[in-house]
C-alpha cells in the first residue's frame, strides 16, 4: 500500500465516472477467483522484453535537516544535491524531514482501515465526477482504461479546503495533521529547488501562487494479493501531473525510470520518495 500527497496547481475538467466497479480487494478475497479476469490481463508488448532493470543505481538522497538548518556549507551542498537530483532523476528520497514516524505509520494504518470498510460503506464515497472532493474507486482511470489495473484508491482534496471521509474513526484528524506537515515539507523543498536554480528562495512558491491557488490531494493506494501477478499491473507507467508528490510505502514493487531503465525503489524507513511532477518540469 502507498499513500501520497500531491501539492499541485492544476486546471481540471469535469469528467463523468463509469458505473461502480468491483474493487480488486473484493476480487482478491473471493475464494472463487483463482485467476484474474481478462479485463485485468495486461497485454504483452514484444518490445517489453528489451526493457532493462538497473539493479546498481541508487535514487539520490536529500537530507532535509541540512537543507533547512545545517551550516552554510552543509546547506549549500544540500541545495546542490537537490538540484542535481531534480535535473538528473526527477526523483529523490527525503530523510530527516521532521514528520513524526508515528504519524506516518498511523496514516498508513488509517488508509488500510478505510479499504477494509465494507463495500457498501466505501460506495458512499465512490463519487460521480473527478472533481468530487472525496472519491474512491479502482484501477487507474476506469473511464478510459482498456485494461483495468490491480489497484484500489482513495483520492481526497485536502487544501485549500480540507475534505475527508468520516470513516474509519480518527482517520480524518490524523490525515489533517499529516497533510499539514507534508505541505510544510513541500514548501521548504520548493525553496531549495528555487535556490538550486539561482533564483530567490520564494520564487517558485510566489510564481505559482502555491499558497492561494495550490491544490493538495491526498491519495491512498491498495494493491491486494494477485493470483497471477505476472499478468497484471498495479499502475501503468506514468508521470504525475502536479508539482511535487511525496510518497510513503509499506511494500515493494515501486519502480522509477532513469536513463531508459527501471530502478527499484528501496525506500529508507521514515523517508519520503519525492517525484517532480509535470508542472514543475515545465516551469523549470
Amino acid at each position: 500500500m502507498a499513500a501520497a500527497t500531491d501539492p499541485a496547481v492544476t486546471q481540471y475538467s469535469h469528467t463523468a465516472l463509469p458505473p461502480i466497479l468491483t474493487s480488486v480487494k473484493k476480487l482478491s478475497e473471493s475464494s472463487q477467483v483463482t485467476s484474474i479476469p481478462s479485463t485485468y490481463t495486461y497485454p504483452v508488448n514484444p518490445q517489453d522484453e528489451s526493457v532493462l532493470i538497473d539493479y546498481d543505481s541508487k535514487i539520490p538522497i536529500v537530507d532535509f535537516s541540512l537543507l533547512t538548518s545545517g551550516t552554510p556549507e552543509q546547506r549549500s551542498k544540500a541545495i546542490s544535491d537537490l538540484g542535481k537530483a531534480c535535473e538528473d532523476w526527477g526523483f529523490f528520497l527525503v530523510i530527516n524531514h521532521g514528520v513524526p514516524e508515528e504519524l506516518m505509520k498511523a496514516v498508513m494504518d488509517g488508509s488500510l482501515r478505510f479499504f477494509y470498510l465494507s463495500e457498501e460503506e466505501k460506495h458512499e464515497y465512490q463519487g460521480k465526477d473527478v472533481l468530487d472532493p472525496i472519491r474512491c474507486g479502482t484501477s487507474f482511470n476506469a473511464s478510459v482504461d482498456k485494461v483495468l489495473f490491480w489497484r484500489d484508491f482513495l483520492k481526497v482534496f485536502v487544501y485549500p479546503e480540507f475534505h475527508f471521509p468520516d470513516k474509519p474513526a480518527g482517520f480524518s484528524q490524523l490525515s489533517s495533521e499529516y497533510c499539514k506537515r507534508t505541505r510544510e515539507v513541500t514548501r521548504e523543498l520548493l525553496k531549495g529547488i528555487s535556490l538550486s536554480l539561482g533564483l530567490e528562495a520564494d520564487y517558485l512558491d510566489t510564481a505559482l501562487n502555491v499558497k492561494s491557488e495550490g491544490l493538495q490531494i491526498f491519495i491512498a493506494n491498495l494493491y491486494p494479493p494477485c493470483p497471477q501477478p505476472e499478468l497484471a499491473l498495479g499502475m501503468p507507467p506514468h508521470s504525475d501531473h502536479g508539482l511535487l508528490t511525496l510518497l510513503i510505502q509499506n511494500g515493494n514493487g515501486l519502480q522509477v525510470q532513469h536513463n531508459g531503465k527501471w530502478v527499484n525503489v528501496n525506500a529508507i524507513p521514515n523517508s519520503f520518495l519525492v517525484n517532480t511532477g509535470d508542472h514543475l518540469e515545465v516551469r523549470m
